[in-house]
């Protein structure tokens, strides 16, 4: 037994650390703050007033999501400011397939030795992907659990909420064959499939994080920390302008499995495989890792990180208006007559 008995410190909780990476994040936090909060850090519970004069038949929307395996690129290279973007992302992507508004963002953060400078950094990030879709990090919980986590590793979570009024809900019934495929542009990989990116790079290729390649323009490590797009901005501002039928966002399941989640019985998607360019990052883990292109398109996003369905009468203006909105964009196929599903017509690599 340790001279003075055991404390909670000995056993490896550091309160007074705990009490610093608060302060640390409050600046970050807000940042955050739009209308609706009710309140500041540091209760035990995050309080957020819906207006009800804005909305007049709400629809409240969640989801919750991690930024997985990726975490391991962010501790391999000690970079932890852009993971918190992921984890906004991964949530408000998701709640925006329903033509909600996120309203607000709770993040869970749990570590194995609390480092108050590594917290910061990681909120932060949690902070700037709430900027950029527009929502409040309205609370969230940073958990010291000695033991569960190596040194220096720690699991990252957050839960979205956001709003829309019944009578706007995007939710695929109105989709008919006909209606065209509109892809939007990814950043890379995005959050998903890392754990087969890493495995066929780092493990099987013996590639570097720290390794420059030409045909990705950057090092590896920067290539596969790219952080996940946030479509929020662009799309809200596109759905009062045109009738958007269906969305869905790419994620884990690639084009393949998170397509059908939107289409109505009696409807699949035919995508045309060379209809968008495909980043090299998705070509050099194919080739490393000798996948399958099947393979390809249920684990990845392969450059398209949002997809849009409307009526071909409104596909040339959506183009427009996405333009115009800084979004590169694509129609990358059709809906047609059959089982829920896709199909792709073409090889989607060379």
């Amino acid at each position: 037994m340790p001279e003075g008995g055991w404390s909670y410190e000995r056993a490896g909780v550091d309160i007074d650390a705990g009490n610093e990476a608060v302060e640390r994040i409050k600046p970050h936090v807000a940042s955050t703050v739009r209308s609706g909060v009710v309140g500041g850090i540091g209760g035990f519970a995050g309080l957020f007033q819906l207006d009800l004069k804005r909305f007049r038949e709400p629809v409240l929307v969640s989801g919750c999501d991690g930024v997985g395996t990726k975490l391991k690129v962010a501790f391999a290279l000690g970079k932890h400011d852009t993971v918190g973007i992921d984890a906004v992302a991964m949530c408000v992507n998701d709640i925006l397939v329903q033509g909600a508004e996120p309203l607000f963002f709770l993040d869970y953060l749990a570590v194995g030795k609390l480092v108050p400078e590594q917290v910061e950094q990681v909120v932060a990030g949690v902070a700037a992907g709430c900027r950029a879709a527009g929502c409040a990090l309205l609370g969230g919980e940073t958990a010291e659990m000695p033991g569960f986590y190596p040194p220096g590793e720690y699991d990252l979570a957050g839960f979205a909420v956001g709003a829309v009024e019944r009578s706007r809900l995007v939710d695929g019934s109105g989709i008919r064959p006909g209606d065209v495929v509109l892809g939007l542009a990814s950043s890379g990989l995005h959050s998903n499939g890392f754990s087969l990116a890493r495995r066929v790079l780092l493990e099987e290729a013996g590639l570097n994080l720290w390794d420059s390649l030409p045909e990705l323009g950057c090092t590896l490590g920067e290539e596969m920390l790219r952080p996940t797009r946030i479509y929020v901005r662009p799309v809200l501002d596109l759905l009062p302008e045109v009738r958007v039928k269906g969305m869905a966002h790419i994620t884990g399941g690639g084009l393949l499995e998170n397509i059908p989640r939107v289409l109505p019985p009696g409807t699949r998607v035919r995508l045309v495989a060379g209809a968008w360019p495909v980043p090299p990052i998705f070509s050099l883990i194919q080739e490393k890792g000798n996948v399958a292109e099947a393979e390809m398109l249920r684990t990845f996003n392969l450059g398209i990180g949002y997809v849009l369905i409307v009526g071909p009468e409104d596909e040339e203006r959506t183009l427009e208006l996405l333009a115009a909105l800084g979004e590169k964009a694509w129609p990358i196929g059709t809906v047609v007559a059959g089982e829920p599903g896709v199909e792709v017509e073409g090889r989607i690599f060379p």
